[in-house]
């Protein structure tokens, strides 16, 4: 397969070249300004995009226990869509995946899906915070990284030993920080929004109290950690004054975070209500600072599934958190990040490909000569409306807004695995 006369671009190396990629037997075999000869199939990415596949470390696809919201089936179609080629689900399903069975379970069908799906696997046995799990075990078993996500872990003791282990094993443990001891109301800012409704909701603190912590004891036993989604501007700097300590931590920064603000709960309701909350104006610039100088290392979209009913029940203090993301991911950065001149294109593809392999330990996110010929092909200028999604759930509050960036092919090992049908029909 030729993809000719493409705008490549490899985070990596920092290649930004208008050229044509060759791919051989699932692998890149040549870059070059022109490949002459002939092909089983070439494909036009003349005014295109061509980068790595996008990897996103943060997804809920709800299997086992709660298929009618997202399967791994259908959220790895979702994945392809958005321009996807490997995702991290969580932990957090029905079974919770804390141990051997349930784990071997779920690997064999994300083992079927078109594109690279990895799982995670929890830190304590049944989410308690209490009883650590058999993490070696596990990471043998190709779980890839640890996490009570959905859940902070309040036990200090419990955290203490499991760094402790996590050290010892060479493993990531990713945290969703938020005290519950400090939240009336989950889902809400603690702000002049959530006041208006009538509702209390999670203050800053919740989060940036948790942040501190960890930061603090991942500097103390060198563990290496990860800040889940992160949303207040003091958990923000946080990390950046840890990181200049010299702990192993690094930060996710969601697409609805540097996005929206508290305000899209007037429009949305809850659309826009997500752990940690969607906070203020100030909080979301400080995201985008964050990204900007590499406190915040990866954009992870927290795919979130839920049916129309449960979002839409009468009480929103009674509707469940989350939205779905992989679909909408790469057209809000490039929507919010890159045409407004915060972060230039390569920038972000680099936080949302090559920067989550590395810290996680994945294949992919290079393209390169020699590597596997997992790509995205995009239109950064084409505008999109989403009304209808691959995902089983439409839970989101970008549904029919205009946002730009297309994907148009997505390929894993060299084969594609979407196409976008609807844009060559309109062309045709």
């Amino acid at each position: 397969m030729l993809i000719r006369a493409g705008r490549v671009i490899d985070p990596l190396s920092g290649f930004d070249q208008i050229a044509d990629v060759l791919i051989k037997n699932g692998k890149i075999v040549k870059i070059a300004k022109k490949i002459e000869g002939d092909f089983d199939q070439v494909i036009d990415a003349k005014g295109l995009v061509v980068s790595p596949g996008l990897i996103d470390m943060h997804v809920h696809f709800r299997q086992p226990g709660m298929t009618h919201k997202e399967t791994i089936e259908s959220g790895s179609m979702a994945a392809a869509r958005g321009g996807f080629t490997s995702v991290i689900a969580m932990a957090n399903t029905k079974p919770v995946i804390d141990n051997p069975h349930t784990l071997k379970e779920v690997l064999l069908i994300m083992q079927k899906q078109d594109i690279k799906v990895y799982s995670a696997a929890a830190i304590s046995k049944n989410f308690g915070g209490k009883e650590l799990t058999d993490m070696k075990t596990l990471k043998e078993m190709g779980a890839k990284v640890f996490t009570d996500d959905g859940v902070g872990l309040d036990n200090q003791d419990f955290i203490k030993k499991a760094m402790k282990k996590a050290k010892e094993l060479d493993l990531v443990l990713s945290f969703h920080e938020e005290d519950k001891s400090f939240i009336k109301n989950p889902g809400f800012n603690k702000g002049k929004i959530a006041e208006s409704l009538g509702i209390d909701g999670a203050p800053n603190v919740s989060e940036d109290v948790m942040v501190a912590r960890d930061g603090a004891l991942a500097l103390h036993y060198g563990t290496k950690i990860d800040i889940q989604h992160i949303s207040s501007a003091n958990s923000v700097e946080l990390v950046r004054a840890y990181k200049k300590m010299g702990a192993n931590i690094f930060a996710e920064a969601t697409p609805h975070h540097f996005s929206l603000t508290e305000e899209a709960i007037i429009e949305h309701k809850a659309l826009a209500k997500m752990n940690p909350p969607l906070r203020t104006e100030k909080d979301r610039l400080a995201i985008i600072r964050g990204l900007q100088d590499d406190t915040i290392e990866v954009i992870a979209t927290d795919h979130a599934p839920h049916t129309d009913e449960e979002k839409n029940i009468k009480d929103i203090r009674k509707a469940p958190s989350g939205i779905i993301g992989l679909e909408t991911a790469l057209s809000l950065a490039i929507t919010n990040l890159v045409r407004p001149g915060y972060l230039t294109l390569k920038e972000v593809i680099k936080k949302m490909s090559y920067n989550p392999a590395r810290l996680i330990g994945l294949e992919g996110g290079i393209l390169q000569e020699g590597y596997p010929a997992d790509l995205v092909i995009f239109d950064e200028d084409r505008l999109v409306k989403y009304s209808k999604f691959k995902s089983k759930s439409s839970n989101s509050p970008f549904k029919d807004k205009l946002l730009f960036g297309l994907v148009l092919y997505t390929l894993v090992d060299g084969k594609i695995i979407y196409r976008n049908e609807d844009y060559y029909e309109e062309e045709k």
